[in-house]
Parts: C-alpha cells; sequence; structure tokens
C-alpha cells in the first residue's frame, strides 16, 4: 500500500472560505479516482506557529494508482484551485 500526505499552508485572504471548499473537494476526489483506496482531510484547530492548515492522507494499492491519481483530470482541477489559495505545500509519500 502506498500512503500519500500533503500539508497545505493557505493564504489568508479569504482562508475559511477557500480552507472548507478544498477540504470538500479533496474529499469528493475518492468517488472520481478508482486508483485512490481512502482519503482523509484534517483542518488544523491549534493554529501554532508551526501548524500546516491542512493535511490531507491518501491511499493506494500502488505506485501506478498513485500516478493515476496524480494525472487524473479530477485532481487537476483541484490542484489547480489549491495552488491559487496556498502559500506552500510539503509533501511525504511512502510504503506502507
Amino acid at each position: 500500500m502506498i500512503v500519500h500526505i500533503v500539508m497545505f499552508a493557505f493564504k489568508e485572504e479569504h482562508k475559511e472560505e477557500n480552507l472548507h471548499k478544498a477540504k470538500a473537494m479533496l474529499e469528493a476526489l475518492v468517488e472520481k479516482i478508482p486508483s485512490l483506496s481512502h482519503m482523509e482531510v484534517g483542518l488544523d484547530f491549534a493554529q501554532s506557529e508551526r501548524s500546516f492548515d491542512l493535511v490531507l492522507t491518501a491511499t493506494f494499492k500502488d505506485t501506478e494508482g498513485l500516478s493515476a491519481y496524480a494525472e487524473h483530470p479530477a485532481h487537476l482541477k483541484v490542484v489547480d484551485f489549491i495552488k491559487e489559495v496556498t502559500l506552500a505545500a510539503k509533501v511525504v509519500d511512502y510504503e506502507k
């Protein structure tokens, strides 16, 4: 199994609205992308100096599934939106 974790720091402008929109868009991908086994999306409540605003954890059967997800048009639409509203992102992909 492949685990894909991404953390995002959002811009302050319309932050709450954009966080909730991104969360909904990401969660909707489970129904649209067959290779996406599971996705969990969380919003940070601590808001510490070290915090990012949103984290997603997605799982895939294999690296081919992760690649299919990365290239899927529904995912690319979400990526376009998130790039507009975020300042930074960090990612970790690992095999479980």
